[in-house]
């Protein structure tokens, strides 16, 4: 699959979406209830962020880095929980952290449309020594974030 169109629409589709819920959720919805992996609204969002960041950066990667490539993996082993803690999401400004969280997905759904298809089946090494290709990489984000926007659906209909 050469063409991430698709995918690419499919994220600003969130974004437009989503954003303005979002902006407009109650202080103690997005800071007090809590998912199945005692996650507040805020914690979810500022995991969005962080997945944002890291595929940016891995797609940035495997594009020039030697194949395989070996990359810090922030999502296995508990790590993301660890990110969570350390950047405080429960404790920062919401409308920033909602504005972070758009934009950088709208510059993840740009840079997948520019990437070197050359580069497509170039792996990446997970911390549980999957490989992971850079189109199946790309091609799972758009599933991963419905999956979280969900997880906030749910909380928001508590």
């Amino acid at each position: 699959m050469d063409d991430f169109n698709p995918i690419s629409q499919g994220i600003r589709e969130l974004i437009f979406q989503w954003e303005p819920k979002l902006s407009l959720l109650d202080s103690a919805v997005i800071s007090e209830r809590r998912n199945n992996q005692n996650r507040t609204i805020k914690q979810i969002t500022g995991h969005m962020v962080d997945s944002a960041t890291n595929n940016i950066h891995r797609v940035v990667h495997l594009q020039y880095q030697p194949n395989p490539l070996i990359y810090p993996d922030y999502a296995n082993l508990g790590m993301n929980d660890k990110w969570i803690a350390i950047q405080d999401y429960q404790h920062e400004d919401w409308n920033s952290l909602v504005q972070l969280w758009k934009y950088l997905n709208l510059h993840y759904s740009y840079i997948i449309l520019i990437m070197d298809n050359s580069k497509l089946e170039y792996e990446w090494i997970t911390a549980t020594n999957k490989h992971v290709t850079l189109k199946d990489m790309v091609i799972d984000y758009l599933r991963h974030l419905k999956l979280h926007l969900n997880e906030i659906e749910e909380l928001m209909n508590m």
